[in-house]
């Protein structure tokens, strides 16, 4: 089993910037990638963005690309998003997760790390 810790979550003003971690540890080699979810209040959970473990292969919803970038330190078991350009809608609990396979089909899952971002 893998185990995912989220950190760097804060209050923020509207386009500002803020770097949210994830760092694996446990069965890290179980681990096929990892993906950022999040969810604001009174709305369901959204996929945010995802990247492989291996080839770093990366996916992001539509709506933070250009100003999300995810990345990996493998030497680190972490993945990083970077969040720029920040609005309030971006508001929400951020949580990561790890995929054991390709059908990115999550079974571990961070406790969150708040983002708040004021206009």
């Amino acid at each position: 089993q893998v185990q995912l810790v989220e950190s760097g979550g804060g209050l923020v003003q509207a386009g500002d910037s803020l770097r949210l971690s994830c760092v694996a540890s446990g069965r890290i080699s179980s681990s096929y990638g990892v993906g950022w979810f999040r969810q604001a209040p009174g709305k369901e959970r959204e996929f945010v963005s995802r990247i492989k473990w291996s080839s770093g292969t990366t996916l992001y919803v539509d709506s933070v690309k250009g100003r999300f970038t995810i990345s990996k330190d493998n030497a680190k078991d972490t993945v990083y998003l970077q969040m720029n350009s920040l609005k309030p809608e971006d508001t929400a609990v951020y949580y990561c997760a790890s995929s054991p396979s390709a059908t990115w089909s999550y079974d571990a899952w961070g406790q969150g790390t708040k983002v708040t971002v004021s206009s």
